[in-house]
């Protein structure tokens, strides 16, 4: 497994500094004039929404795959000309695509990921890019060695306000941020139960086997059982247990909180920082995961290093219902704590610790090329101009926020040497970097 990426290589893939001279990648065709990247979507749901925004900027939706017949077709409603499938090896194998949205639960974004960018197919990913640290990684390396244009869906790195705050932060208004607070809302959906006994008959419409993928085989329960205790958890808001959108709670098959809501309110905080590896995670406090569960809430502090001149930063996340402390406000922040100043970045206006309000300087013309994440995509397909959230920068910046599930999971602290791609104070805690595959899905046999 290769060394870490550096901050400067990684923001140099962002377009974050420098200029260079655009050299056309082996992976970019040629596209006659008014010719259309086609491109194929997997996962209903939020993936609908994508094959919609990309569809708007100009690609041509050639291919749809759900494992859930009943929602294929309701999706194909909207894409008359797609080829429908439910299973994405089958997809892959048959449709001639340019790119491939993968919008499926988190434990398949890696494997349906890495099958597509091994036959050359350009990578959109939704977030959280992947289910542990070691795909994370692995995305990483596979995208640059088949120098493919990928994306994170997420769209900080597209976002002017977000760009606006990045040059505020950069340019020393804040003084040197040693601190950043950030919570969520997160979990809407259960977590902190346990698993319900019994089996339900498979519906029809589901290829329940596709859908469970590397994840092990477990019975099908379509509803909590009445007399369940999850029903009286705050966090009890859905009748499913696993599909639709209840996943994410499960260790099994989602990320929970963090893996829902760091890849964006993160993501700020990452970019503008220009962070890279944290040297340890620690729980600060929490409700406790269940053998099979996040926690209904939780509070974590990640430490990164010094960069260069930039001291270090300590940065806290909340979740579940926890709110900042209220001399940073309450509230769910991000709140960047400065040698000269505090900035709240939260929604409406943002003000100083005088209650001024900042003047967040514009961007100059052409200081920052980019278009929605979706554009950006295709873009970087025709011309080979990687997108802000590539693999490239969300692999490393996954692999940080993904430690803190590791942090919850042994219930404590835990060191972590990125080089050597180990946790170094306990020694158990490293086979949570990577899971058991089922036969047949693992990361090289897609």
């Amino acid at each position: 497994m290769q060394n870490r990426i550096s901050r400067r290589r990684m923001l140099q893939a962002t377009g974050a500094v420098g200029v260079c001279t655009l050299i056309r990648p082996a992976s970019v065709r040629a596209y006659a004039a008014n010719e259309k990247p086609s491109v194929g979507a997997i996962g209903a749901g939020i993936g609908a929404h994508d094959a919609k925004k990309l569809e708007e900027a100009g690609a041509v939706i050639a291919a749809l795959c759900e494992v859930d017949e009943g929602r294929l077709h309701s999706w194909a409603r909207n894409h008359p000309n797609a080829k429908l499938y439910t299973d994405f090896r089958k997809m892959l194998d048959e449709a001639k695509l340019d790119g491939v949205v993968v919008a499926t639960p988190d434990h398949t974004h890696a494997p349906i990921s890495m099958a597509a960018m091994r036959r050359g197919v350009h990578c959109f990913c939704q977030k959280p890019l992947t289910h542990n640290v070691t795909e994370a990684r692995r995305m990483r390396e596979l995208a640059e060695q088949k120098k493919l244009a990928t994306q994170m869906g997420t769209d900080t790195q597209s976002n002017p306000e977000m760009l606006r705050l990045r040059k505020l932060i950069q340019a020393g208004g804040l003084g040197e941020v040693t601190e950043v607070h950030v919570g969520t809302n997160r979990p809407i959906w259960l977590q902190g139960a346990d698993r319900p006994a019994g089996e339900d008959p498979v519906p029809k419409n589901l290829n329940w086997d596709l859908w469970l993928g590397p994840a092990p085989m477990r019975p099908y329960v379509a509803h909590w059982p009445k007399d369940h205790p999850a029903r009286k958890l705050p966090s009890f808001k859905h009748e499913f247990v696993y599909h639709p959108f209840v996943w994410r709670g499960w260790w099994d098959f989602g990320t929970g909180a963090l893996g829902d809501i760091a890849p964006h309110v993160m993501n700020i905080i990452f970019f503008a920082l220009e962070l890279d590896q944290p040297t340890s995670v620690e729980v600060v406090d929490t409700s406790g995961m269940t053998a099979e569960m996040f926690p209904q809430w939780s509070i974590l502090r990640f430490d990164f290093p010094a960069r260069g001149k930039q001291p270090p930063v300590k940065l806290f996340w909340y979740d579940g219902g926890k709110e900042l402390p209220q001399e940073l406000g309450g509230g769910l922040g991000p709140v960047f704590v400065g040698t000269k100043n505090t900035y709240p970045a939260n929604r409406g206006p943002f003000r100083d610790g005088k209650g001024q309000a900042y003047q967040t300087p514009e961007l100059a013309p052409g200081e920052w090329d980019r278009q929605s994440v979706w554009a950006d995509w295709l873009r970087g397909i025709q011309t080979g101009k990687q997108p802000g959230c590539n693999f490239s920068y969300s692999g490393p910046f996954t692999e940080a926020y993904l430690l803190g599930n590791i942090a919850l999971k042994v219930k404590g602290r835990i060191e972590w040497d990125p080089k050597a791609f180990k946790i170094t104070n306990n020694q158990e805690a490293n086979q949570y970097l990577s899971r058991e595959y089922r036969k047949g899905w693992g990361l090289d046999e897609i």
